[in-house]
């Protein structure tokens, strides 16, 4: 028995096959991939500087050759962190040692990380992959400025951040003596050139001397379906071809219909 295919039911099956092609273009974005962006992966389960100049304690998937450390809950105002010279700990200003600055942890919780940003400054770092060259992807952390415990003076810290040979600047925080400028919410939007690049902190403060030191925690990559994000070239000959091919068919039963 032959089964008559009709013209409704081509039309049909064709607008299913041009919907799948659609989702497919519209979903075709790589998500970048982001090692422990909460800073809760260490070497130790000690606050302490870490990275090249602090080999005993590494933040999983970062890097560092800065005078940078790793702080677990409740100890950046009391017991502070170990530093590579094993002298006196490195502390902030705080609750816990004598200035009501309302420092805090994080919003995002857990660890964070302080970078000085006047003393033997270095960049934070890790390769990003993932990315859809072409397509703009939204960076956000929360970062903060503090004051290393034992100095006085006002500061300002700042941090640039760069993917690849883009780089952006987050304003600059003011910070009085043994201050503590509460935690700032921060978004950059990046457009990478490659599937894969390398991300750039580096904390920039001031004055020389006074150890301004810039907090950085919760750092995550929106997903390859930002809203109004362009799909990439590919996704759309995708579907330009599959919209084409259902004009094709309404008009070949606009032409018989005639």
């Amino acid at each position: 028995m032959r089964i008559k295919l009709t013209n409704s039911f081509l039309g049909r099956k064709a607008v299913l096959v041009v919907l799948s092609i659609a989702a497919t273009a519209v979903t075709a974005y790589a998500d970048p991939v982001l090692v422990n962006g909460n800073f809760e992966q260490t070497l130790t389960p000690n606050s302490s500087e870490f990275g090249d100049r602090y080999p005993s304690q590494q933040v999983t998937g970062w890097s560092t050759d800065g005078y940078n450390f790793v702080f677990t809950p409740g100890t950046a105002d009391t017991t502070g962190a170990a530093n590579e010279n094993g002298s006196i700990p490195v502390a902030l200003w705080g609750p816990g040692n004598g200035s009501a600055n309302g420092l805090t942890s994080s919003p995002a919780g857990g660890n964070f990380l302080a970078l000085d940003g006047a003393y033997m400054t270095g960049a934070l770092t890790q390769i990003v992959t993932g990315l859809t060259p072409g397509q703009a992807t939204t960076l956000s952390f929360y970062y903060a400025g503090a004051q290393q415990y034992g100095y006085d003076g006002a500061t300002t810290e700042q941090l640039e951040v760069s993917l690849g040979s883009q780089s952006l600047f987050t304003p600059v925080l003011d910070d009085p003596s043994h201050g503590f400028t509460g935690w700032q919410a921060e978004s950059l939007t990046f457009t990478p050139t490659s599937t894969s690049e390398v991300l750039t902190f580096l904390a920039i403060g001031t004055p020389d001397g006074l150890p301004p030191m810039t907090l950085l925690d919760g750092v995550s990559f929106a997903g390859g379906s930002v809203t109004g994000v362009t799909p990439e070239p590919a996704s759309l000959v995708l579907l330009g071809t599959g919209l084409a091919g259902l004009g094709g068919i309404v008009r070949s039963r606009l032409k018989r219909r005639a």
